[in-house]
C-alpha cells in the first residue's frame, strides 16, 4: 500500500508539472528522471511498510527561579514596561525556554537600550543559559548596566554571584563587600548580601580554606 501511494504521488507531481509548469520536453524528461531516481533511492533505504513512530515532544519541566526573580523586589521595579519584560523572561525560564527568555530581554533592550534593569536581567539570563558560568556576553551586559546606572546594585551583586557559583569565593567576597560598603543603611538588599557573605564563610570552613 505504501509503494502505491508513493508512486501515485510521484505521477501526480509529474502531471502537474507537465500541465502547469510549462516545462519543455527535455525539462519534463529530466524532472521525471529525478523523481524516479528518488523513488529508487527510497526503495533501497526506505521502509514504507513499517509503522510510523514519531518522537513525542519533550515535556517542559518547571525550572527554579532565577536570581533575578528572587531579588526583584529589592533591586528591580515591580511595575512598568521593564518589569513586564523581566516577568515575561522569567515565565519563559520557568518553562525551560531560556533561549526565548534571552530573546525577550534583547527585544526589550531594542525598545529601551538605556534600561539598566534589562541589561542586568540579560546578564543574569546569559549566566543561567551558560549553567552558571560568566560568559563574555554576560560580563558585557553587566558592565553596560553599571555604565548606565553606576549605583544600580544588580551588576556587582550578580557578578559576585557568578564568581561564587564558580567557586571563586575571594572575588565574590571582594565584590559583595564593596557593594555593601557603598549601599545605604536602609537598602533592601543589604540583608541578602550579608547573608550570602556568611554563606561564603561557611563554605570556606567546610572546604578547609
Amino acid at each position: 500500500m505504501g509503494w502505491a501511494i508513493i508512486a501515485a504521488m510521484a505521477l501526480a507531481v509529474l502531471g502537474l508539472l507537465w500541465k502547469f509548469g510549462r516545462l519543455p520536453r527535455g525539462g519534463l524528461e529530466l524532472t521525471g528522471a529525478a523523481l524516479f531516481l528518488g523513488l529508487a533511492g527510497y526503495a533501497w533505504q526506505g521502509s514504507p511498510t513499517l509503522a510510523g513512530s514519531p518522537t513525542p515532544p519533550r515535556a517542559a519541566t518547571r525550572q527554579p527561579d532565577t536570581a533575578t526573580a528572587q531579588e526583584r523586589a529589592a533591586m528591580f521595579p515591580e511595575v512598568g514596561g521593564d518589569a513586564n519584560v523581566l516577568q515575561a523572561a522569567q515565565n519563559l525560564h520557568e518553562q525551560g525556554l531560556d533561549a526565548y527568555a534571552i530573546a525577550t530581554l534583547r527585544a526589550g533592550l531594542n525598545r529601551n537600550p538605556r534600561s539598566a534593569d534589562l541589561w542586568v536581567g540579560l546578564g543574569n539570563a546569559l549566566v543561567v543559559y551558560a549553567d552558571g558560568r560568566m560568559s563574555p556576553a554576560a560580563k558585557l551586559a553587566f558592565d553596560r548596566a553599571a555604565q548606565i546606572q553606576p549605583d544600580h546594585p544588580g551588576p556587582p551583586f550578580f557578578l559576585g554571584l557568578a564568581f561564587a557559583q564558580a567557586g571563586q569565593f575571594d572575588q565574590a567576597e571582594a565584590i559583595w563587600r564593596g557593594l555593601l560598603a557603598r549601599s545605604p543603611e536602609n537598602a533592601p538588599w543589604r540583608g541578602d548580601i550579608e547573608q550570602r557573605l556568611g554563606q561564603l564563610e561557611m563554605m570556606r570552613a567546610q572546604m578547609g580554606r
